[in-house]
């Protein structure tokens, strides 16, 4: 799900916190070194995600934020903010030349340079998140 998010509304932080859960504390975000990657440049997406992005002149910025249930992409286009909202169960994340994430039916790929090489510890630290909420729900292990 896509909010609008230039405003804060005490609405959607709701939907946000029962669909993701509630940001990290203080203290749990210095432990882990930060929740929120560097500011990175969407180079593609998919084509029900064009009217949150800028035109094709502009560069579109966006930055993930972790949360305990899933993860927060914050889209910043213009002077308006979008946060595409996606539990860690409705996560895939791509990497080859390019990487991307994709989710409830949308994606979107992110430009390979220096702010996106700098992110690649969060990147990293983001797929234990994935993989630790993933071990909870592991139905192939019969014991």
């Amino acid at each position: 799900m896509i909010l609008e998010t230039s405003h804060n509304n005490k609405d959607i932080s709701l939907l946000i916190n029962d669909v993701v859960g509630k940001p990290f504390s203080f203290i749990k975000t210095i432990k882990l070194k930060g929740t929120v990657s560097k500011r990175m440049i969407i180079e593609e997406s998919s084509a029900n995600m064009k009217d949150y992005l800028n035109s094709t002149f502009d560069a579109t910025y966006a930055n993930i934020e972790l949360r305990p249930l899933g993860i927060l992409v914050r889209i910043i286009k213009g002077f308006s903010n979008f946060t595409w909202v996606i539990p860690y169960y409705q996560l895939v994340m791509y990497k080859g030349d390019y990487s991307s994430l994709y989710a409830q039916g949308r994606f979107i790929r992110f430009r390979k340079d220096e702010t996106f090489k700098s992110s690649k510890s969060f990147l990293h630290k983001l797929l234990k998140y994935k993989a630790r909420y993933e071990s909870k729900y592991d139905f192939l292990n019969f014991k």
